[in-house]
């Protein structure tokens, strides 16, 4: 058995120890919000949160995650309201959507360790995170939002 926590929920699986976390997630848990992208690690479509560090799911074996928290794009809020999901629609952001759960996770991470980040900072921590549709300039002014609302607002 396999024991970690998703989303604040304790979740104990009878999987393969050496099973793709991003599977477990999506097959066995059922949260289809992180995506598969290329299984190398490449473009950040998989992105999750393990004990807070931004995590490739589909390179990462479940057995990782024993007695840790994973944090999926569900476990950011369940009503759109934590700050970077409301800039993001307010932004435009997504055109496709499909790097988007990758990109909110791995920008999430940049948030929480840089509150107010430079455009540097953002093309640094976003390196990695490909969007085929090109969205980048409104993902950047969306991080930039989002780091205004925490400040404005206090929360993240």
């Amino acid at each position: 058995m396999i024991g970690f926590s998703v989303n604040g929920k304790r979740v104990d699986l009878d999987v393969d120890p050496f099973t793709p976390l991003l599977w477990v997630i999506r097959e066995h848990l059922g949260l289809t919000g992180t995506k598969y992208g290329c299984g190398m690690a490449q473009c950040g479509a998989c992105t999750v949160h393990i004990d807070g560090t931004a995590v490739r799911s589909c390179v990462a074996p479940v057995s990782r995650v024993i007695g840790k928290a994973v944090t999926t794009i569900e476990g950011l809020s369940s009503d759109l309201s934590n700050p970077l999901q409301r800039a993001w629609l307010e932004e435009d952001v997504p055109q496709c959507g499909y790097c988007q759960s990758g990109q909110l996770m791995s920008a999430a991470v940049l948030l929480r360790d840089k509150p107010t980040p430079t455009d540097e900072d953002i093309d640094q921590a976003m390196t990695g995170n490909i969007c085929r549709c090109g969205t980048y300039p409104r993902i950047r002014r969306a991080i930039h939002r989002a780091a205004g609302l925490v400040a404005k607002e206090g929360t993240r």
